[in-house]
């Protein structure tokens, strides 16, 4: 998994570098733009000009990937579509779009190929990455995350992507589902004896023989969604001001309180990607554990992205009520 998230800017951008794209850049003038033409603000501020609802688009991250197709848009192209397979299931592919590349270094010769309305990138992309795209076709650079309000920063993605598109009474339907689904959890939970429950989730990957535990502090999304799930998030270590990821080993865990309900997911298609169920088996600090011998594991379902849009976050509620209500 390794992940996924961040990218190394310089290292990408030299690489992107190297392959030049001859595409011509789209014209700006609006005078030559239909009746039905968009102009949109993207997370950068950036004005993005279309002639009308973008129908053939390529989706360089899998959180804009999962909104695309919640709003019935099947992309033309996906970057890692084995990886969006393995790791995104609530919102399936129905189509064979074309594999554009990596999340972090999207092929341009490949984009250009397609000749999409829209390319959907993210601020994890470097800069001259989005560059060479914007020579290829309008893009909408999204904000993945904020620590400062995940939930909101996930639903006004999905409001842009669905006025890129023409999907917004989609949209609609999507977020008031998503506050239903909260609603329902919150009180299936509590009526389980779980309101104000200690909880704490987490992924990790193993890398040689060292272990590490990546913690989902308040400032993620789906610590947010534990809030309004009714849960307290247990986690003491500081997130990052995006994803609002913190950083820990297994010495770590002792900082967790005894009663606390710990939650992973791992996925057995991706090496390395749960020492949970793996080799933390036979670690000693992780076994003496109090929360660990009262057995408050929980192993979510495989196929919930931890980052992506209402679909997953609302599989990501189905499995903690039914993980806690066990």
């Amino acid at each position: 998994m390794r992940r996924l998230l961040f990218t190394a800017a310089a290292a990408t951008a030299a690489a992107l570098a190297l392959s030049a794209c001859g595409t011509t850049e789209p014209a700006a003038d609006d005078a030559k733009k239909s009746a039905g033409s968009l102009t949109l603000t993207d997370g950068t501020g950036t004005k993005v000009h279309l002639d009308g609802p973008a129908q053939k688009v390529v989706g360089t991250e899998w959180n804009a990937v999962e909104s695309l197709i919640s709003l019935g848009v099947q992309p033309t192209g996906v970057a890692d579509v084995k990886g969006y397979k393995t790791w995104d299931t609530a919102a399936p592919l129905t189509n064979d779009p074309t594999d554009v590349g990596t999340r972090g270094e999207p092929s341009m010769d490949t984009l250009a190929s397609l000749k999409p309305d829209l390319i959907v990138a993210t601020t994890d992309l470097p800069a001259a990455a989005v560059k060479q795209m914007r020579r290829i076709a309008p893009v909408l650079n999204l904000r993945p995350a904020d620590a400062e309000d995940p939930i909101g920063q996930m639903t006004e993605n999905l409001d842009l992507l669905a006025e890129a598109t023409g999907t917004t009474e989609r949209a609609d339907k999507l977020k008031k589902d998503f506050e239903a689904k909260l609603a329902d959890g919150r009180k299936k939970l509590a009526a389980a004896g779980h309101d104000g429950a200690r909880f704490a989730f987490a992924d990790g990957y193993v890398t040689g023989n060292q272990t590490s535990i990546r913690p989902y502090t308040s400032g993620s999304l789906l610590g947010a969604v534990n809030e309004k799930l009714g849960l307290e998030n247990d986690w003491k270590v500081k997130g990052d001001k995006a994803y609002g990821l913190g950083a820990t080993d297994v010495e770590g865990l002792t900082k967790l309180d005894d009663d606390v309900q710990f939650a992973y997911i791992g996925n057995d298609g991706d090496k390395g990607s749960n020492p949970f169920s793996g080799v933390l088996k036979k670690d000693e600090v992780w076994t003496s554990l109090p929360f660990v011998k009262q057995g408050n594991v929980h192993r979510l379902p495989d196929g919930i992205w931890m980052f992506g849009g209402t679909e997953s976050m609302k599989q990501y509620v189905d499995s903690v009520v039914a993980a806690l209500k066990k």
